[in-house]
């Protein structure tokens, strides 16, 4: 983000950053990484549903936006209506434990994550860990499986184990993730991508218990799909349907 930001900064391009996967997760400075808006969930840190927050540069730019909704002078004329006094309050309250307890939290969750994917990169076949290991968030892990589709895995695997084949933003759609193309991964591996995100809650008894789920859904899967034999042949697949 540091080097976006610099890039943006030369060009006196506005950034800004969605934040929320962030927040309570790992050290976060907007002005030092150049963000001019930054945006923020409470749920994501254990918060109250349904409250968000909006940070906007003040000065060195101070950026001005449009209200979205009108009928009311709050917030500086940015928003009409009554506040949500409580989920607020809630919202500031899991922000301070979430930072109180990042760093302890945090390498938890990396020690977990990294043992999750050694022991698939162990038990599986041309499994593909999408993003470098030290840039990556420590509680989440996108993955891809060479041969099959994101969306059947995770489907194959709905009734044992809460996973993502995509961002929030585009679970609607069925194309191949936008930022993975954009790292450079072809469209049917990117296709393929899943997203294993690991929380407060998370033991180490369930990540055992996932890393059997998903061995047996992608040999199960792979036994049925022609394209992985195919690929076990030497044939090239990434522009093959799956």
């Amino acid at each position: 983000m540091d080097e976006i930001g610099r890039i943006c900064n030369e060009h006196e391009v506005l950034l800004m950053s969605d934040a929320t996967q962030a927040l309570g997760k790992i050290p976060l400075n907007v002005k030092k990484a150049g963000v001019h808006l930054a945006a923020f969930s409470a749920h994501k840190l254990y918060g109250p549903k349904g409250i968000g927050a909006l940070y906007i540069s003040r000065r060195k730019p101070r950026v001005q936006i449009a209200p979205q909704l009108h009928g009311g002078g709050h917030e500086e004329g940015m928003r009409p209506g009554t506040l949500n006094v409580p989920a607020i309050v809630g919202f500031g309250e899991a922000t301070k434990l979430a930072c109180t307890e990042m760093d302890g939290e945090a390498q938890r969750l990396l020690t977990m994550r990294d043992h999750f994917e050694e022991e698939l990169i162990g038990k599986v076949e041309a499994i593909f860990i999408n993003g470098k290991r030290d840039q990556r968030l420590p509680h989440v892990s996108n993955m891809s499986f060479k041969g099959l589709d994101g969306q059947n895995v995770m489907l194959h695997m709905r009734q044992s184990l809460c996973i993502s084949s995509g961002s929030a933003c585009t679970s609607s759609t069925m194309q191949a993730s936008h930022v993975l193309r954009a790292y450079g991964m072809g469209s049917r591996l990117a296709k393929g991508g899943l997203r294993f995100s690991f929380g407060r809650m998370t033991s180490d008894l369930e990540i055992e218990e996932a890393v059997d789920i998903v061995v047996q859904s992608v040999q199960t899967l792979r036994s049925q799909n022609p394209v992985w034999e195919m690929y076990k042949k030497g044939i090239d697949v990434d522009d093959l349907e799956m």
